[in-house]
């Protein structure tokens, strides 16, 4: 018999992953895992197929390629509004790995994190495996407001860092200027640096606009920025990732990098660089995709009488169906994805303050006659179950 790990029997595996499994198995239709089911950009793919020498398929720095690093810096650059150099680039394999590592370089046993409920759920994930403790504060009402007074709380509890998604997933919120001054101004106030999580920066829909972070008057000395490829260009599967940060921040982080994955895949970082230079008209019309294809499921949503949340920002909608079923939000959603063809991820993955609602995260990066026929398997549902509230 193997004696596993304390920690082995801490984890379990992600709500997502297990929702995608059981679509997999049922061939219901995945809005459970967040991936788009389009193509990437056919300049990309066509940079891909051009990287083809023998240096290319080795290992790069582990940094990360010196010009995609270069090519993310000017990004940067331009984005936060003061020079970026690319040595406080570090090129990670996805937003995973660089969430983690930044927490194997931060956080010691007894460390304690902030974060917003709800949450992504790589957040709790790595305060188990760091032994460290993370302390929630909730977003609350159909906006998903900040409490300030609870938000300073957390602060006032001796927090080393706080987790600040935006665009947040699973509820879509894009955090307001206003919103982000609030919570610098605590950081100052508490000595708390602030790790975002902005996967989802262009993807933010009108009014609604994604202020970075690190662009704040003084926040950059204390701002670790993640983001990553892999939803901006519909490349989920090449795990790209990086991590913005000073210098001295980068090169702390880049050791458990090194001691875990080395260097991100060579070659995809290479030919990424294609797609890091694209234009403005390019997000541009990446929102008007994702506009479209949220007007598509959210409409037909608000035509069948269910209830859901609007984001601001992400590819992500929570679909309150509290009033068709007693059932909890796990049950329900594999009733759901098993009986009526539509796998989403149960809120309780992502929050603590389900409050016996089921709600359920759906996807909207779909093929628009996915969209459709989800649609069309939910109507069914709504004539099959008679509201019970």
């Amino acid at each position: 018999m193997i004696d596993f790990s304390k920690k082995t029997s801490r984890f379990n595996s992600s709500l997502i992953r297990e929702m995608t499994i059981l679509a997999n198995k049922t061939g219901a239709i995945n809005l459970a895992q967040g991936f788009p089911e389009f193509a990437p950009p056919k300049e990309l793919l066509n940079a891909l197929l051009k990287v083809t020498d023998s240096v290319s398929h080795q290992y790069s720095e582990n940094y990360g390629v010196f010009e995609t690093r270069q090519t993310i810096a000017e990004k940067r650059t331009k984005e936060f509004g003061f020079e970026i150099g690319a040595d406080e680039i570090l090129l990670t394999c996805g937003s995973t790995e660089a969430m983690a590592v930044t927490y194997l370089a931060l956080f010691d046993k007894g460390d304690k994190i902030g974060t917003f409920d709800p949450f992504y759920g790589s957040y709790l994930s790595n305060a188990l495996l760091t032994e460290s403790e993370i302390i929630f504060t909730p977003l609350t009402g159909e906006k998903f407001d900040i409490d300030q007074k609870a938000l300073e709380d957390v602060f006032k509890q001796g927090i080393k860092a706080f987790v600040l998604c935006n665009p947040s997933n699973p509820t879509g919120k894009v955090f307001t200027r206003d919103e982000l001054l609030n919570i610098a101004e605590l950081a100052e106030k508490y000595d708390v640096i602030i790790i975002t999580d902005e996967v989802y920066e262009h993807m933010v829909f009108y009014p609604n606009e994604h202020i970075y972070f690190a662009s704040l008057p003084g926040m950059y000395k204390r701002t670790i920025s993640i983001s990553s490829l892999s939803k901006t260009f519909s490349i989920t599967g090449w795990r790209l990732g990086f991590i913005t940060a000073q210098k001295e921040i980068v090169d702390n982080i880049r050791k458990f990098h090194d001691l875990l994955t080395v260097c991100s895949p060579t070659p995809l970082q290479i030919a990424a660089v294609t797609a890091l230079r694209f234009g403005d008209e390019y997000y541009h019309e990446l929102i008007q995709l994702y506009g479209r294809k949220k007007g598509i499921l959210l409409g037909g949503l608000d035509e069948l009488g269910i209830s859901h949340s609007t984001p601001n920002g992400t590819y992500y909608t929570l679909v309150d169906f509290s009033e068709f079923t007693k059932l909890d939000d796990v049950n329900f959603a594999k009733m759901l994805t098993e009986k009526y063809q539509i796998a989403g991820v149960p809120l309780s993955g992502f929050s603590h303050n389900v409050n016996g609602k089921t709600v359920i995260r759906f996807h909207f990066a779909k093929e628009d006659k996915t969209l459709y026929e989800v649609l069309g398997n939910l109507r069914r549902f709504v004539n099959e179950n008679e509201k019970v509230h």
